[in-house]
């Protein structure tokens, strides 16, 4: 019997974990695939914005600039990459600079601090690389990067840390309310019998609404391609750059990572295949020429990768936030899209309140607010490496070259709270194979450590979960036949 379960681990999900462990209540975390930050969460721009975009009085505009300002402190207490490098929205053509100053004045009316509207002479000092076409700019000192799987796995992590149960690879499959006031989630793994649910299920979000409420909302899949250049273009731009936005969202970015890459993109297409991230030649092709409109000779010859997220577009471009009048018991945190990733400390810290209140939950004097991240040697002094070395030899084992990740990392990555147990796993946690050779060199190393660390044979080690796994055996084991 839990007191709330949680349907989906990405950002959104985890952030209500963490967040409702402040009160006391048992809470269990359903997520279908095999870790934490599969989805939306895991392929996205990583942009903290500013609250400048969303309309006045939404739940966008009132969520974005809550979570904008949570995130300094949420990043000092679980200790994920944050950076407040500011935002530029550019005007391409003096036509629309009545837009750039509409966006100037929604973003004064959402509350946003510091906006500034810049003309060209200004804008170049910033961003002495912005293109030929631009005049002016909206300036944001507020908006900021993050690392989007280290925000979700630290919220997660903290989450299981103050007793939230995680149960990965599991599948809701059906909701039923009972006459005692109870929910039944019918999951492929058995049934859990609980006093509330949250609905954090990203672009499967209306599925389940939809199972438990006579008033029916729609979620589109909307794929976005993006490309990531090289740590080499490092420094080409130093701010996230924006084009004035239009129906289908922000637009193509270009902003720098917080690991020392440039992230570009993404498109916005409506698709109906809810599993859809593959990137396409045409989605590709309109990131790289939508961003050269914005940066002159933005070295895309630098790309070392590209991918596509899924977006949880809501037919009426809002959040969805709260509990559901015909279906006592139930919360939605649906349609949850840009700036879903800056909202998230604030939704979790918001829905976890309503439920608390509605449950009558007591506050937990045990809840641990503070949470350590995966050491980064590269981060100590040349005495305090070697120190740590000489403590510990496997911070002196080079595995990913590339990004110079350690088997230390890796296996701290693999034996703390919701430990890292496949390929992908272990790069969201350390980089270990995010760098130029995309893991061409470091995979197998990786994967004899996973093999070690979890006492299973290297071909059930996976990439990303179940009929992900890279090999079908060793070749000296399969050979029988003679010396030739």
């Amino acid at each position: 019997m839990y007191d709330v379960v949680i349907i989906g681990a990405g950002v959104i999900g985890s952030s209500v974990a963490r967040f409702l462990t402040r009160y006391k209540a048992n809470i269990c975390v359903v997520e279908r695939t095999e870790d934490v930050c599969n989805g939306t969460s895991k392929a996205n721009s990583g942009i903290v914005h500013a609250g400048f975009d969303a309309p006045e009085g939404s739940l966008m505009a009132k969520y974005n600039l809550m979570g904008n300002r949570m995130m300094p402190d949420l990043a000092g207490e679980l200790d994920f990459p944050f950076e407040q490098n500011g935002s530029l929205v550019v005007c391409l053509d003096k036509d629309d600079l009545p837009k750039l100053q509409r966006l100037y004045e929604r973003g004064v009316k959402n509350g946003v601090k510091e906006l500034e509207l810049v003309d060209e002479k200004r804008l170049r000092e910033l961003e002495p690389n912005i293109g030929p076409n631009a005049v002016a700019a909206l300036w944001a000192p507020t908006g900021g990067i993050v690392c989007p799987f280290g925000l979700t796995i630290a919220l997660a992590e903290n989450a299981a840390d103050n007793g939230a149960e995680f149960m990965l690879n599991t599948k809701v499959l059906s909701l039923t309310r009972s006459a005692d006031d109870t929910w039944t989630v019918s999951t492929d793994k058995g049934e859990l019998v609980t006093r509330a649910v949250v609905n954090a299920a990203g672009v499967y979000a209306d599925f389940f609404h939809n199972m438990v409420s006579e008033s029916k909302i729609h979620i589109a899949a909307r794929r976005g391609d993006y490309m990531l250049l090289d740590r080499s273009a490092a420094g080409f731009i130093r701010h996230t750059i924006f084009q004035l936005p239009d129906k289908l969202g922000k637009g193509v970015l270009i902003s720098p990572t917080l690991h020392g890459n440039t992230i570009v993109g993404p498109t916005a297409v409506d698709i109906d295949d809810k599993e859809g991230t593959n990137t396409t030649a045409e989605g590709l092709a309109d990131v790289a020429r939508k961003a050269l409109d914005a940066v002159d000779k933005l070295p895309l010859r630098q790309v070392i990768t590209s991918f596509a997220g899924l977006r949880a577009h809501e037919d009426g471009h809002e959040f969805i936030i709260g509990w559901v009048k015909d279906a006592e018991g139930f919360f939605d945190c649906a349609g949850i899209e840009s700036p879903g990733l800056a909202s998230s400390p604030a939704i979790g810290l918001c829905v976890s309140d309503m439920i608390a209140e509605r449950l009558h939950l007591h506050r937990n004097p045990d809840f641990k607010g503070e949470r350590k991240g995966i050491l980064d040697p590269k981060k100590l002094s040349i005495t305090e490496r070697n120190a740590l070395i000489k403590s510990n030899p496997a911070y002196g084992r080079v595995v990913c070259r590339c990004e110079t990740v350690t088997e230390g990392e890796i296996l701290d990555a693999i034996h703390r709270s919701l430990g890292a147990r496949s390929l992908d796993a272990v790069k969201r946690r350390t980089r270990a194979g995010m760098g130029r050779c995309q893991s061409g060199f470091c995979s197998p190393r990786v994967m004899e450590i996973l093999s070690r660390e979890l006492g299973v044979d290297m071909a059930k080690i996976t990439k990303c979960g179940k009929g992900s796994e890279l090999i079908e055996g060793l070749t000296k084991d399969d050979f029988t036949g003679e010396t030739l």
